[in-house]
């Protein structure tokens, strides 16, 4: 029996010596860990016009960045500027389409229906466009609208014109006459009737007496007559300039004349530094990344999107605060808190008029037929309920206290 357990013993012994000259696990022997990799897709990208213009580089800077979040390289996504909305934007579309793209976003209101022509002759290719009012209507599988709530935006840059406007009555810069300002405005398409509105509304919280002058150009991006038209209305009286428009022009005018300018889908404060308060864009890398990887994992995309504050959509810039007013933060973070909660509502029928009265019932064009027949009502609860019934704007409601100069584009 000692034997058998001496016998053991030196088994053991053996056995521990050799596991003490074994040497331990280099870091590179250990099972390598599962890379995240890009996803397997290639995309292609059709804008209005090019970087020059703050519309379209806010989508150029989206798209790269949604690239580069899924993992995929420049090789595999083709970005195509200056796409007149005309059958150029159908040509690109399919040409994209043939190249291996499985999923293609346009930019431009004018795009949608040769993007949807594009979307009939290539059935297994998804078809994204932003601003456009067919897809729940056209009922094509792979054709998608987009937009956001962008009139929450403009509401909040509207305070922070309100607050600027408050300050330079307060400080005897104006006078109450004087509570005039100014909208550069690209069509008189309901996007911009929103915009500009919402806009107004969100100055009119701080400065109820304020009214506003409206000048169109009959273009998203002409820089002279953007410029013109700001001109024009700071001549007219208007002691402060918003704008849908998507050139320099109208914060180069401001800044010439010293007039506080709030610009959109970006900053403008390298040419407007002693004038431009603040900006609101549509963050689209959200969307992009969304239909993306929906379009690589076969899964279905709606056919209205309609981003959010808090899907971060919709953002409002820092304020330049060589210009800003004080405590214009303080206002627009609690306005903030307050349509993130619901207890806000822009276009409540309690904030504006029409024809002096307030409204109570209003059909709108959100089925958009070739005559724009009114077919929804969207007034309830007490408000209008914009992009809720599809993803673009249909508020196109004059309210009072707005004057439109030039809709017929001269």
């Amino acid at each position: 029996m000692k034997r058998f357990f001496a016998i053991v013993l030196c088994l053991l012994m053996v056995t521990a010596l050799f596991a003490c000259k074994a040497e331990p696990q280099k870091p590179e022997d250990k099972p390598a860990e599962t890379e995240t990799k890009g996803l397997d897709i290639k995309v292609g990208f059709i804008c209005l016009h090019d970087e020059n213009s703050t519309y379209d580089l806010n989508f150029i800077n989206a798209a790269k960045a949604a690239c580069a979040t899924l993992g995929i390289p420049e090789s595999n996504y083709i970005i195509k500027t200056n796409i007149p909305e005309g059958q150029e934007c159908y040509d690109t579309a399919a040409d994209m389409a043939a190249s291996g793209c499985k999923i293609v976003f346009a930019d431009s209101f004018g795009h949608e229906d040769y993007m949807i022509q594009a979307a009939k002759e290539y059935p297994d290719v998804q078809f994204c466009h932003a601003t456009g009012t067919k897809a729940h209507t056209v009922n094509l599988p792979n054709y998608h609208n987009a937009f956001a709530a962008i009139y929450e935006g403009r509401y909040l840059a509207g305070i922070a014109a309100g607050m600027k406007l408050k300050e330079m009555l307060d400080t005897g810069k104006i006078t109450a006459d004087q509570l005039k300002i100014g909208y550069v405005g690209a069509f008189t398409y309901a996007e911009v009737v929103s915009g500009y509105t919402s806009f107004f509304l969100g100055v009119r919280s701080i400065v109820p007496e304020v009214t506003m002058e409206v000048t169109f150009t009959g273009s998203w991006y002409d820089e002279t007559a953007e410029k013109e038209g700001a001109m024009m209305l700071i001549n007219n009286g208007c002691v402060l300039i918003s704008q849908h428009a998507d050139s320099m022009g109208a914060p180069s005018a401001c800044e010439s004349m010293g007039v506080p300018n709030v610009s959109y889908n970006g900053s403008t404060v390298k040419v407007g530094p002693k004038t431009y308060i603040t900006s609101s864009r549509i963050n689209w890398e959200p969307y992009y990344e969304y239909a993306i990887k929906a379009a690589a994992n076969g899964e279905a995309i709606p056919a209205d999107w309609t981003g959010t504050i808090a899907t971060g959509s919709v953002e409002i810039f820092e304020l330049n605060p060589d210009v800003a007013a004080d405590g214009t933060q303080a206002a627009i973070d609690a306005a903030m808190a307050a349509l993130k909660a619901g207890t806000l509502h822009v276009f409540s029928t309690d904030a504006f008029t029409k024809d002096g009265a307030k409204l109570e019932s209003y059909m709108a064009d959100v089925d958009t037929d070739d005559a724009f027949t009114p077919d929804t009502e969207v007034i309830k609860d007490g408000y209008f309920h914009e992009s809720e019934y599809r993803s673009a704007p249909y508020f196109d409601i004059q309210i009072d206290g707005i004057t439109l100069l030039n809709v017929n584009f001269g």
